[in-house]
């Protein structure tokens, strides 16, 4: 597995399924600011073009293999939600505090652990993150202003991470 973090403002995403399953995907994208082009149930190989990755849920495994196919075929990444042997990639499952993103995944072998170890970040690292992540990105801002080197300023985040008792 190589863990990425994408920047949603230049990817170029679609969805395609039905029902719930989509929804749920739909939210997930849009939680992190990916605005996908919602496909229709026949997917024509003209929309795959200039995707660069393609989720879909909610669609039988015959429909799911041969969009998965199509769309590979024009050189775009496929995840099909809950059948590994079709995905390219997987989406791990997800923490946000602001701008912090903590993330679990056992590489679609085992969701529910995945599901338990986000429950379990979400707990440790409450909404208080948000605030904190901002008040890092300032003082690191400010060191690296002030001229300090990349060493003493992540010893600095340290520090104030420890003094502020925040791990």
């Amino acid at each position: 597995m190589l863990p990425l973090i994408l920047n949603p403002v230049s990817l170029r995403a679609g969805l395609a399924g039905r029902g719930e399953a989509r929804d749920r995907r739909a939210a997930l994208l849009a939680e992190a600011g990916v605005e996908a082009r919602l496909l229709p149930d026949t997917v024509p190989d003209a929309l795959l073009a200039g995707l660069q990755v393609l989720f879909v849920a909610g669609l039988p495994e015959g429909e799911s293999r041969d969009l998965a196919a199509r769309a590979r075929a024009g050189g775009v990444l496929v995840n099909v939600e809950d059948v590994l042997p079709l995905c390219d990639f997987h989406v791990p499952a997800v923490v946000r505090r602001g701008d912090l993103l903590l993330t679990a995944s056992t590489g679609g072998q085992v969701p529910g652990l995945a599901r338990a170890l986000r429950e379990s970040l979400a707990e440790e690292f409450g909404p208080e993150w948000t605030a904190r992540l901002k008040e890092l990105g300032l003082a690191r801002a400010r060191w690296r202003a002030e001229g300090l080197t990349p060493a003493q300023v992540s010893s600095n985040v340290r520090e104030l991470i420890v003094r502020m008792g925040w791990l």
